[in-house]
Parts: structure tokens; C-alpha cells; sequence
């Protein structure tokens, strides 16, 4: 699935089964809720915190793919082709940082 696709299946998902998209202001609240449940999970699981008992049926590809919706439906809502957007993102990264990080010897 392209990004575009996505994009697509989410609109659709909206217009069939979530009568209308929330607004724009309460998808960014969601969206840094989603954020904030997969860091727990990231914590959790890499980092030295211990799970708690409801953090135990949380599953890490699922609160990335919430981030994902969420992020998605910001887009179509804001008019944001998040393909478009992604190539020019990765260009502008490679042309600031085209050296950068390989002459980084932190990073050695």
C-alpha cells in the first residue's frame, strides 16, 4: 500500500464508519496521546522501565499504526500529500545532510 493509498482507506474509513473527521485540534491532542502510549511500550520494552500489568496486552506495531491513522487524518484534513511531502522531506535531508553524519565520529 502507497502512501496515497492510505491516505485513501482512512478517508473512506472516516466518510463510512466515523461519520466526520474530529477536528483538526482534537486529532493533534489524539495523535500526542497515541505518541505518549507507544513511547510507554518503547519504555517498556527497551528502555529500563518494567511493565505494569495493563501495559502487558499493548502491542507495539498496533500504538505505531494508531500514530499512523492519527497522522493520516491530519493530512487529509489539511490537504497534506504525505507522499509529496515525504520526498521533499528526504530531499531537503540529504542536501543538509549529505555529510553530516558520516563525518560525525560520534557516530563511529
Amino acid at each position: 500500500m502507497t502512501i496515497k493509498e492510505a491516505q485513501k482507506q482512512v478517508d473512506t474509513w472516516i466518510k463510512t464508519y466515523g461519520v466526520r473527521y474530529f477536528n483538526e485540534l482534537t486529532n493533534m491532542a489524539i495523535l500526542t496521546e497515541e505518541v505518549g502510549e507507544l513511547a510507554r511500550i518503547m519504555a517498556r520494552t527497551y528502555g529500563d522501565q518494567s511493565f505494569k500489568k495493563s501495559d502487558l496486552d499493548k502491542n507495539l506495531a498496533d500504538e505505531m499504526a494508531d500514530v499512523l491513522w492519527v497522522l493520516l487524518c491530519l493530512a487529509n484534513q489539511t490537504g497534506v500529500d504525505l507522499t509529496e511531502a515525504f520526498e521533499k522531506n528526504i530531499r531537503k535531508k540529504t542536501e543538509r545532510d549529505e555529510t553530516r553524519h558520516i563525518n560525525n565520529q560520534k557516530l563511529k
